[in-house]
């Protein structure tokens, strides 16, 4: 990892978006603040030290341990808070030019387009830049994705024969589906599924698919909660992200026993790959310190470190396999879509008016 200095520039001070979607499909406690990770590190690189902050909407024990590897090699102190992707968002965007948030990491991506839009973001530096494959960052290069997520149908066999799976997420509609399936709308993950299907289906379909959903599914606080329901068979299927199944095939299985996983592929929104991303905010009072955690996170190095973790997460970086029992990603066949055009405001529209939140 190169550490390089980079100049801040001034932020753009904008409205706070009330948002109501939550993290993880579900809610989380008010923002927590983690004391600074500290220790030594044997040689401070040239013009990295001091401290910064990070606001973290992702997994703690992925961030985590990112910051205790970025702090022994550096000595720049890491002070964590925690809260949902769009609760770390709307803090941002309140507190514009004044947030003491050096970087911002986010599950998913719609959260980052909010505060993109705001104008906080700084660019991205040469390296970081490098580090992501062009399809795991913005266009605009404001922000870079840090891992990735699949959307998963996990389903109960003796209840839903191979041959009756539907081909599209948007078959989930049909009357068939009517009362079988699951879901936590309330949660960013399954509104960032959502969001794809704007972008691939457009405002009508994504309407009344909603629509059709509102009257027909479960909804549940959690994916983890929804996929417990398929495995007690509650319902017969669930749509959630892959490390809920994935996870807990790695440990007891007790909460998927009952479960197989089903990818949409062929394109789909239901194919859809969510990006967990993280960027650098333009008021940093430490831009050198905070392009250097993002360089270091996005590194393979990060990246490895990522992929050995607990959360079962899928590395971005095109030099670091996946774990042992993920489908690779470029088996998935996921819609290509720039993470910049997803709309998060106007899915919790369409979702508030369908009756969903």
């Amino acid at each position: 990892m190169k550490l390089r200095s980079t100049s801040a520039r001034s932020a753009v001070l904008a409205t706070a978006l009330l948002l109501t979607t939550t993290a993880c499909g579900g809610g989380t406690e008010p923002a927590a603040e983690t004391a600074p990770s500290t220790g030594p590190a044997s040689a401070e690189p040239a013009g990295i030290s001091g401290e910064i902050t990070v606001y973290n909407a992702q997994h703690e024990s992925m961030t985590q341990a990112w910051v205790d590897e970025f702090t022994e090699q550096t000595g720049v102190e890491v002070t964590l808070r925690q809260g949902s992707d769009t609760e770390m968002s709307n803090q941002i965007l309140q507190e514009g030019e004044r947030s003491p948030a050096d970087v911002f990491i986010t599950e998913n991506s719609p959260a980052m387009t909010q505060v993109e839009n705001a104008g906080l973001f700084s660019d991205l530096t040469e390296e970081t830049e490098q580090n992501v494959p062009e399809e795991y960052r913005p266009s605009t290069n404001k922000w870079a994705g840090v891992a990735a997520r699949s959307t998963l149908f996990v389903y109960n066999p003796e209840k839903v024969p191979e041959a009756d799976l539907p081909e599209s997420l948007l078959d989930l509609a049909d009357p068939e589906w009517s009362g079988r399936w699951g879901a936590a709308a309330g949660g960013a993950d399954f509104q960032a599924i959502v969001s794809a299907m704007l972008d691939v289906e457009g405002e009508e379909a994504t309407a009344d698919w909603l629509g059709a959903m509102k009257d027909s599914a479960k909804i549940y606080p959690k994916n983890g909660a929804a996929m417990k329901a398929v495995n007690s068979g509650e319902v017969d299927a669930a749509v959630i992200y892959h490390y809920y199944y994935t996870a807990d095939q790695a440990g007891t299985g007790e909460n998927s026993s009952n479960v197989a996983p089903y990818y949409f592929k062929g394109e789909d929104a239901g194919a859809f790959v969510s990006v967990s991303g993280a960027g650098v905010l333009e008021s940093s009072d430490n831009p050198a310190a905070a392009n250097a955690f993002l360089e270091f996170i996005t590194s393979k190095e990060g990246q490895e470190t990522l992929s050995t973790g607990s959360d079962y997460e899928y590395p971005i970086s095109a030099d670091v396999a996946p774990r042992e029992g993920l489908v690779p990603l470029e088996e998935l066949e996921a819609p290509a879509i720039d993470p910049a055009d997803l709309n998060g405001e106007k899915v919790v529209e369409l979702m508030t008016s369908a009756g969903l939140l």
